[in-house]
């Protein structure tokens, strides 16, 4: 090589590191290419990770460059596998591999994690299990690398038994394999099996971490005795209560009804994002302390850099319904578009009906749903129907009726939507329609959800149903409250 060769493609390897911007990378391509380096093979890798994993990537082009290279490591490829794989269009790294394979290019350890991932991210489940076949055929079902993204794979698509399945036969691991299959396990609702995990990665001396605490932590909603072991654990392993760990905290005992320590994590927490505001926005909101919500909102506004999202909002909207405030409520929704570049979600609008509902401007929240820029959900039609039920005598324009008759369209084998409707004709005294709905639930065997409470107690959560259960150890319950039920209907003033 001559001197002029050598320090050309020194100048362009260091023009790559200082790349910010797609306009340079051309440029930059533009030099290799008049300076005939277009051949060189490490040059045409350093322009295969700029574009696909910098800031200023262009995937679009860092394919190009693979499919016009005639010498290309399999680390060049995955490169670009990678790239895709935490993209808008995950997709593409099965494209990649496809390549890949016609070229006979022969995967590494490293290919096939960043396929699972991208699997993952589209809950592409048979794309990934054909990929899990590529694993085993050339040997890296072994690397534990491999086996955390299949578990996070499985996972996602909500496949626990085979997550379960790919841990327990995995020859090594790690504490991102414990988390995966703790995280696969709580996002499928199997909290109690992710606690005994938990238990076996203390046995076997695995040391838990950040993620660990918060994977659990988002597994003791409603359970605040479960919620205070596990912040206890963060206390005895001293992890530091840094914002992502903080913000699982406070969240938890807001979801927990334990507000008071939710308020006391939030105050001692030196760096908040604004998922940290939001949970305790929302926490409060959902727990009654609508003014407060408010205040905490308008306080993030004005004394934090910290600017609101979709989840600001929505508890910022749950405020308002709680507390009546209509008008406030269609400010801050107009807010999130025009102010915020903040487009409403279904649950948004779900919500300023709610408000609208509880207000009994019923053609009003029925006009704001015909206005949507899509079609309304169940969700959002049974807010309404309940506000009709609600507020009957407004409903002068028949609006229930619309609304019940788009829900059975909607969602005909629901039982609870049928249970709704035969509930407003017994309220109009129809009450051969509501027999004759009735009639059809019971000829479809559709039966009505029973009513659930929850009780947490010494750690444990105790589920109530509607009705008779005749478990021995709830006959004592039962014996308990109809003693209540006697001495309150006997004695005008109990004594209790």
């Amino acid at each position: 090589m001559s001197s002029s060769f050598k320090s050309k493609k020194h100048q362009c390897l260091v023009f790559l590191k200082l790349c910010s911007s797609i306009k340079h990378l051309l440029q930059i391509h533009g030099q290799i290419h008049i300076s005939s380096l277009q051949a060189d093979s490490f040059i045409i890798s350093e322009l295969v990770r700029v574009s696909s994993l910098s800031q200023s990537k262009d995937l679009a082009f860092a394919r190009t460059l693979l499919l016009h290279s005639s010498d290309s490591t399999p680390s060049t490829w995955n490169m670009l596998s990678r790239g895709y794989s935490s993209s808008d269009s995950p997709v593409d790294s099965i494209c990649v591999y496809s390549e890949m394979k016609r070229r006979r290019i022969s995967p590494n350890k490293l290919t096939f994690p960043f396929l699972l991932k991208a699997c993952a991210s589209f809950f592409g489940l048979t794309a990934g299990r054909q990929i899990q076949v590529e694993v085993l055929k050339h040997g890296f079902d072994s690397d534990v690398y491999v086996g955390n993204n299949l578990i996070h794979l499985y996972g996602s698509c909500k496949k626990t038994s085979d997550a379960r399945k790919v841990f327990d036969e995995m020859t090594e691991r790690n504490v991102v394999s414990w988390n995966s299959i703790m995280t696969a396990l709580v996002e499928n609702g199997k909290f109690s099996l992710a606690f005994e995990c938990f238990l076996d990665m203390i046995g076997e001396r695995f040391c838990p971490d950040e993620t660990t605490m918060v994977v659990l932590l988002s597994a003791c909603a409603g359970n605040l005795s479960l919620g205070k072991l596990v912040h206890s654990q963060m206390m005895v392993r001293e992890l530091e209560l840094n914002c992502r760990l903080g913000t699982a905290l406070a969240d938890m005992y807001a979801k927990s009804g334990g507000l008071e320590y939710a308020r006391f994590v939030f105050e001692r927490m030196y760096d908040k994002n604004v998922w940290t505001w939001s949970a305790m926005i929302v926490g409060l909101a959902q727990s009654g302390f609508a003014e407060e919500a408010l205040q905490l909102f308008s306080k993030m506004m004005k004394e934090s850099s910290v600017r609101p999202n979709y989840v600001t909002f929505l508890g910022v909207l749950c405020a308002c319904s709680h507390t009546g405030l209509v008008e406030e409520g269609y400010r801050y929704f107009h807010e999130m578009e025009r102010t915020h570049k903040i487009k409403p979600m279904m649950i948004h609008y779900g919500a300023m009906v709610d408000i609208l509902g509880r207000a009994g401007r019923l053609n009003e929240a029925y006009e704001l749903i015909k206005r949507m820029p899509f079609e309304p959900d169940a969700v959002v039609l049974r807010t309404l129907l309940s506000a009709c039920g609600i507020h009957h005598d407004e409903d002068g324009d028949g609006i229930g009726e619309k609304v019940k008759k788009r829900l059975i369209e909607l969602e005909p084998n629901r039982s609870g939507n049928l249970v709704i409707v035969a509930n407003r004709f017994a309220e109009a005294r129809m009450w051969d329609d509501a027999a004759e709905v009735r009639r059809v639930m019971k000829e479809s065997k559709m039966k009505k959800i029973a009513g659930e409470s929850c009780l947490e107690l010494g750690g444990s959560v105790h589920r109530f149903f509607s009705g008779y259960d005749p478990r021995p150890e709830y006959v004592s319950v039962f014996e308990l409250l109809d003693l209540f039920k006697l001495h309150l209907t006997s004695d005008p003033n109990p004594p209790f």
